[in-house]
């Protein structure tokens, strides 16, 4: 019998969707599932796109560009700059979704072998994408304990060799919700520079900021244009996860040139989506400022509930609309997996994401899942009510 590749064996499960049989035969079962698990927002998407959508006339679908179409490109540097985020049309690649964006950047400037730092947990894909790309994922362990903030530089620094070629970071960041701030990514420019390391910053979060706080991008880190390559996508801003478009955005022109090279590979981006996303630029800004306060309004409410049942703590996120909780538990995994298969509230059950899967450090994480805060406030508070009874049954409760 043929065998698949060793690529095809390395590459990891979805700890964001590995549950979701149970979670089909809780359903099947008559429990009603709240579906913490994954960031599939209830926000509306912005009417422009839709309508977009509706009034579509073409009588051919045809390939777009293979960068993507150009009025696109030139809306997209527009808005950006209303973000302080200088660049034009030719710094900007669409893809399908962010996640093509980031493949196809390690695919243009790293070889098989080499080495990517990532502080960790971090967006599990982000190991698929590695063993796509055949990299080494070479995790930096931030803590619970502090929020989640970037390790010290020095531990940073630590983990480069010679094989090392980039840092990847998520800001603000996927599943812990942490918002890097100005001075630490200074301080990351400083050993990306003396390194002449790339670093790719996924900022597809950066409009859910709260509390005042402020995102800076690492496109404005000074001396290090070359160096630099984000990471963004339509799916989280405007709700729209289904329309796969993303974009990847460098000022470094042979990067561009060569991630082009695996667009045109792949032909192009879609091209409705691309339509959707285009007029999805029109949204109004009170678009975002009331979703905005409806995170804050669901964050404070699942976060302030996580930390009022005995035994649990979670940090409370400046951005994204993530928050991961330490439980009183042998193993958030197996947890997970009995609020599926063998637990119910009323008829209710909770669906969370173990975080071991966001950890590339084995044995990490164990106590720790991400919950989503994407449902709606009496859903999280119902969410809460389970899982506060949840932690009055599990067996494998540790304190």
């Amino acid at each position: 019998m043929p065998q698949i590749s060793q690529k095809g064996l390395d590459m990891p499960a979805s700890p964001i969707r590995k549950l979701v049989p149970y979670a089909e035969k809780a359903f099947a079962a008559g429990k009603r599932v709240f579906h913490l698990n994954i960031g599939q927002p209830d926000i509306a998407t912005p009417d422009s796109a839709l309508e977009a959508i509706k009034i579509f006339d073409g009588h051919v679908l045809e390939y777009s560009h293979s960068a993507g179409f150009e009025s696109y490109r030139r809306k997209l540097a527009d808005a950006y700059l209303k973000n302080d985020i200088h660049v034009t049309h030719e710094d900007i690649i669409i893809t399908t979704g962010g996640s093509e964006a980031l493949i196809f950047g390690f695919l243009a400037t790293c070889n098989p072998g080499d080495e990517i730092i990532i502080p960790e947990p971090f967006y599990a894909n982000y190991n698929a994408f590695a063993v796509t790309a055949g990299l080494k994922v070479v995790p930096v362990t931030a803590t619970i304990d502090n929020g989640f903030a970037l390790p010290p530089i020095e531990e940073i620094e630590k983990k480069i060799t010679d094989k090392t070629k980039a840092i990847v970071i998520c800001n603000p960041g996927n599943p812990t919700g942490y918002l890097y701030k100005k001075e630490e990514l200074e301080k990351l420019s400083k050993i990306v520079k003396k390194h002449d390391l790339f670093l790719f910053a996924d900022e597809v979060y950066r409009e859910f900021c709260y509390d005042g706080a402020v995102p800076f991008s690492v496109m404005n880190l000074e001396g290090l244009e070359q160096n630099v390559i984000m990471i963004d996508s339509v799916s989280k801003r405007y709700s729209m996860c289904g329309a796969r478009i993303g974009a990847l955005v460098s000022k470094n022109k042979d990067v561009v040139s060569a991630v082009l090279k695996f667009g045109q590979a792949r032909l192009s981006p879609p091209t409705i989506d691309q339509i959707a996303a285009e007029a999805a630029l029109n949204t109004p800004q009170s678009y975002f400022d009331d979703v905005v306060n409806e995170y804050v309004e669901r964050r404070n409410t699942l976060v302030e509930g996580l930390n009022s049942i005995p035994g649990v703590f979670c940090p409370k996120p400046s951005g994204a609309f993530y928050c991961v909780a330490k439980f009183p538990v042998d193993s958030a995994e197996k947890f997970c997996q009995w609020l599926l298969e063998e637990f119910d509230y009323e008829g209710d059950t909770v669906m969370m994401a173990p975080c071991n899967g966001f950890y590339s450090t084995p044995g990490a994480g164990e106590q720790e899942a991400r919950l989503a805060y994407v449902l709606e406030k009496s859903s999280l508070e119902r969410s809460l009510e389970c899982l506060r009874e949840a932690l009055t049954q599990y067996p494998g409760r540790t304190n």
